[in-house]
């Protein structure tokens, strides 16, 4: 369910990404103000608040305990991705390209942003943390082989001597892909040590990976806040200059 959720996710951004480009090819600035362009930009709107429901849900306790009796915290959050990705599309359509205001580009821009930032923290901090952890238990295993390999190999003081003399140079060389023709006990444990070596390496770039990803939902906040004020902002000056229109 959640790799089926995440391809459609994923197929949502691509064409949400693809789309703003349009206004290099068509503009049609009469659509947002047309009944039909009404009806995108409001179902748009309407549909962007409905991913409130789940932060709104999840941290305040006593509305927590009452709508979770109906419905899921995991159902919310599915609304939250699905709405999320398809208010903006359609917010998108009811622009019919056309980015002549600062309220319109900044709108359009934070939104985009929003999409992104929450995709970043939906997605992929969750498959790095998983990727870590997997990696930690194959690191785990690999030290332990290690361990057992150096252990054989001091039983063995012939094959002691058949190390190389220059550890860094047999790495530098190894990193490479040109491995030395070094078999026996001291052949193990030089590549359990490069399989361990590369294993730490990998997990080091994932935490980092992790952390940036992880200021992402702290991105994802911040811009959903402002994100909700230029979209109230731009619903209030489209009834006032609407209104004033039909006086």
């Amino acid at each position: 369910m959640k790799e089926r959720e995440g391809i459609i996710v994923t197929g949502g951004l691509s064409v949400l990404l693809l789309a703003w480009l349009g206004f290099l090819l068509h503009r049609s600035p009469r659509f947002p103000g047309s009944g039909v362009g009404a009806v995108f930009g409001i179902a748009g709107a309407v549909l962007m608040l409905v991913p409130l429901a789940y932060p709104i849900a999840k941290r305040i306790p006593f509305l927590k305990a009452r709508i979770t009796q109906r419905v899921s915290l995991q159902t919310l959050l599915a609304l939250h991705v699905y709405a999320g990705i398809l208010g903006p599309l359609l917010a998108l359509i009811h622009a019919g390209h056309k980015f002549d205001s600062w309220l319109g580009i900044a709108l359009t821009a934070v939104m985009l942003l929003v999409v992104v930032s929450g995709f970043a923290v939906r997605y992929l901090l969750t498959f790095v943390t998983h990727e870590i952890k997997d990696k930690l238990v194959l690191l785990q295993t690999a030290r332990g082989d290690l361990d057992y390999a150096w252990g054989v190999l001091e039983n063995s003081p012939a094959e002691m001597r058949a190390l190389p003399k220059a550890p860094l140079l047999t790495a530098g060389l190894g990193s490479l892909g040109i491995e030395l023709p070094i078999g026996g006990p001291a052949g193990e444990v030089i590549r359990t040590a490069e399989g361990v070596a590369d294993l730490e390496y990998a997990v080091r770039t994932h935490e980092l990976f992790k952390r940036w990803f992880g200021w992402s939902l702290k991105l994802h906040i911040v811009l959903s806040v402002i994100l909700y004020v230029l979209l109230a902002l731009h619903i209030v000056s489209g009834i006032y200059f609407g209104l004033r229109w039909l006086r």
